[in-house]
């Protein structure tokens, strides 16, 4: 496979860049720790995995013959990325009282289907098919192309959630907390609304 470093520096470049989900893992990692963060990255980047292989077998050809589908999945998910910068935006510092319970934050199933509406993943993954999925056997191919990118994608997003751990130990008062909610949020609905306005 001599496409294969090629398609590891997509994948690695797909995966490391900012957009939705990893502007989510940063937050839920600032809020709830390394450990309570890595399901929903696992969860997140099996989705993104799976979406590559079933668009392989032609779920992209089929979307891409009904642009209201598009549209449709376009604003849900901006939709969806909207009111969870809205809970960014409100979430309250955590507290340092151990006593004191946490929220609930993102839940694996809510990173999943983020995937399912976000149409970056969907245009990435129509990208991995035409150009890395080539001659040969497909099935094995794609069976390979997906696992590599859940292989890449997991240590690219688990980055972010340090960075998210990190950041809640630089910001050490709940006012600089607050201001970086609010910076996440802002990010959150600007990477959301870019995929419809541009």
């Amino acid at each position: 496979m001599e496409s294969l470093l090629p398609f590891l520096l997509f994948a690695f470049v797909a995966s490391i860049t900012p957009g939705p989900t990893n502007i989510l893992v940063l937050s839920h990692s600032s809020r709830r720790g390394l450990a309570a963060t890595l399901p929903i990255i696992f969860g997140a980047c099996l989705a993104a995995a799976l979406i590559v292989f079933a668009v392989g077998f032609g779920v992209g050809e089929t979307l891409l013959q009904f642009p209201r589908v598009q549209q449709a999945m376009a604003w849900g998910g901006v939709l969806w990325l909207s009111w969870l910068a809205w809970q960014i935006f409100q979430s309250a510092p955590p507290s340092l009282d151990p006593t004191t319970p946490r929220d609930e934050g993102l839940s694996v199933f809510a990173a999943a289907t983020l995937q399912l509406v976000n149409p970056k993943v969907w245009m990435m993954a129509v990208a991995v098919v035409s150009v890395f999925v080539g001659g040969g056997d497909k099935t094995l191919r794609l069976v390979v192309l997906s696992l590599m990118f859940l292989l890449v994608s997991l240590p690219c997003m688990t980055l972010w959630a340090l960075l998210g751990v990190g950041s809640a130990r630089a910001f050490g008062s709940p006012q600089a907390f607050k201001r970086m909610n609010t910076a996440l949020a802002f990010l959150l609905l600007v990477s959301a609304w870019l995929t419809v306005l541009v």
